[in-house]
C-alpha cells in the first residue's frame, strides 16, 4: 500500500484506471508462474526453465497456427507440450536425483534453443484480432482486466491445496527434511516429479497467453521472466532453502515487483535499470532472511554470556 501511495503521488498517470489495467495484465504471467514455483521452492528445488518453456510453447503455437490448425486443437497440444517439458525436468530431478539448479539451467538453454529451431528468427502475427482483443477486455470502466479473475481463482485453488490439505503440508515437510519426510511415508520423488509437470503446464499456459496477448509468436518471448518470478516468490517470504513460506505473501511479492516496475517505466527509467532492480531485489530477498537469522543468533549468544 505504501508503494501504491508513493507511486500515485510522485508518478504521473500511475493512478489512472488505464494504467491500473495494464499493471494487472502485466502481473498475470508472473503470478501464474509464481504459483507452481512457490510449491517447488518450498520443497527445496527450483525451476529456471519456465520462461524458456513459455517461449518454446509460443513458437510451437505459432507454427501450428500457420499450419492451419484451429485454436481448439492448438491449445491442448501446447499444454501437453508443457507437461512433457516439465516431466523431463521432473525425471532428471526426482528419478536421477540431479540438482534442480543444474538441470533447469540446462533445460532453460535447451527449450530456448528449440524455440528458435522451431520458428527461427521469424514471427507469426496472423492471430485473430477478436481473440487478441478479448485478452485485454476490461470489467466495465474500472480498468480491471477480465482475465485477472480466473487467475486469482487459480491462485486461490493453489492456496487451498498448499495450506489446507495433507499434500500441501507434505511440501513443507520435504523442504524441512527429505529424510524425515520419507520416514513419514511421503513419496518425495513422485511429489517433486508432479510439481515439475504442473510447472511445465502452467509455463505453457503462459506461453499461450503471451502469444495472444501481444499477438506475436517469437523465439524470444518471455525471455528473462524466470528472474522476475523467482524474485517475487522470494520477496513474498518463501525461503530459497525450502520449508518456509506462504502463498498470500507470494501474491504480495508479485504485486510489489509489478508496481515498482510499472512506476519506474512510467518515469521513463531505462530497461537496463529495471533489470538491475529485479536482480537487486532477488539478492536482497536471499540475503535479508539470513542476515536476520544471523542477528538473532548473535543476540542469543550475547544474552547467554
Amino acid at each position: 500500500m505504501i508503494c501504491v501511495l508513493l507511486a500515485s503521488l510522485t508518478v504521473e498517470g500511475f493512478a489512472s484506471p488505464r494504467n491500473a489495467g495494464f499493471l494487472l495484465i502485466d502481473m498475470i504471467p508472473i503470478l501464474l508462474l509464481a504459483l507452481p514455483m512457490t510449491l517447488i521452492i518450498l520443497t527445496g528445488e527450483i525451476d529456471l526453465s519456465v520462461a524458456s518453456i513459455a517461449g518454446f510453447t509460443s513458437c510451437v503455437f505459432g507454427v501450428l497456427w500457420s499450419g492451419g490448425l484451429p485454436l481448439e486443437t492448438i491449445i491442448p497440444l501446447c499444454l501437453v507440450l508443457g507437461a512433457v517439458s516439465g516431466a523431463l525436468n521432473g525425471f532428471l530431478v526426482s528419478v536421477l536425483r540431479l540438482p534442480s539448479l543444474a538441470v533447469t539451467i540446462g533445460t532453460l538453454a535447451l527449450y530456448r534453443g528449440l524455440a528458435f529451431v522451431v520458428l527461427g528468427d521469424q514471427a507469426v502475427t496472423s492471430f485473430p484480432r477478436a481473440v487478441t482483443t478479448a485478452l485485454q477486455a476490461k470489467i466495465g470502466s474500472t480498468g480491471i482486466p477480465v482475465w485477472i479473475i480466473p487467475v486469482l481463482l487459480l491462485a486461490l485453488a493453489f492456496g487451498v491445496v498448499l495450506h489446507f490439505t495433507g499434500f500441501g503440508r507434505s511440501l513443507f515437510a520435504i523442504g524441512y527434511s527429505e529424510d524425515a519426510a520419507r520416514f513419514a511415508g511421503i513419496t518425495v520423488a513422485r511429489t517433486k516429479f508432479w510439481l515439475f509437470v504442473v510447472s511445465g503446464i502452467v509455463a505453457a499456459l503462459v506461453g499461450i497467453w503471451w502469444t495472444l496477448r501481444y499477438g506475436s509468436a517469437r523465439g524470444d518471448n518471455a525471455t528473462g521472466l524466470e528472474l522476475s518470478v523467482i524474485a517475487a516468490v522470494l520477496l513474498g517470504g518463501v525461503s530459497i532453502f525450502g520449508g518456509k513460506g506462504n502463498l498470500p505473501g507470494v501474491i504480495a511479492g508479485v504485486a510489489l515487483l509489478a508496481i515498482l516496475r510499472n512506476a519506474l517505466q512510467l518515469a521513463s527509467v531505462p530497461e537496463d535499470t529495471l533489470s538491475m532492480l529485479t536482480g537487486g531485489l532477488l539478492i536482497a530477498a536471499v540475503v535479508a532472511p539470513n542476515a536476520v537469522a544471523w542477528g538473532r543468533t548473535q543476540r542469543k549468544r550475547s544474552s547467554t554470556t
